[in-house]
């Protein structure tokens, strides 16, 4: 991917260039630090980076980015029990502010697609879950 120089970001003594990775990393935290999001939906490459060991911050985050502009996909994994638009307009509205305070760029649109929903585990007592084996198995 190449980076982006736009005019507002020519000064006297150089430019600034933002790398698109760059905007797809902030885009993923501001989307993780909402609450009812359980975590990002990497495709294939972003499970195979988690298994060997590496945090891929961009994982579950597609960013189109223009001279000003930035269109912006985020996949994520919500946890039950969350009102689902609530969640995915507090995403939107999060992602696109912390891009545009952070890069200057207008954000155009955030589009969130949800991949799954994470349940939370059963609070079970390991000796309750004996006793039902137990009378289930003879």
């Amino acid at each position: 991917m190449s980076t982006l120089t736009t005019e507002f970001e020519k000064t006297d003594i150089g430019t600034i260039q933002i790398a698109p990775e760059v905007i797809e990393v902030i885009a993923g935290l501001a989307t993780v630090e909402v609450p009812g999001v359980a975590g990002m939906s990497g495709g294939f490459a972003g499970g195979i980076a988690e298994l060997l060991g590496r945090k891929n911050l961009s994982k579950g985050v597609k960013v189109e980015v223009g001279q000003r502009e930035a269109a912006i996909d985020v996949s994520i994994v919500i946890e039950f029990g969350h009102r689902i638009p609530e969640v995915a307009g507090a995403i939107q509205r999060n992602v696109k502010q912390t891009i545009e305070s952070m890069t200057g760029l207008t954000v155009v649109e955030v589009n969130v697609h949800i991949h799954d929903v994470q349940f939370k585990p059963a609070d079970k007592n390991p000796q309750e879950e004996e006793e039902t084996t137990a009378h289930r198995v003879k």
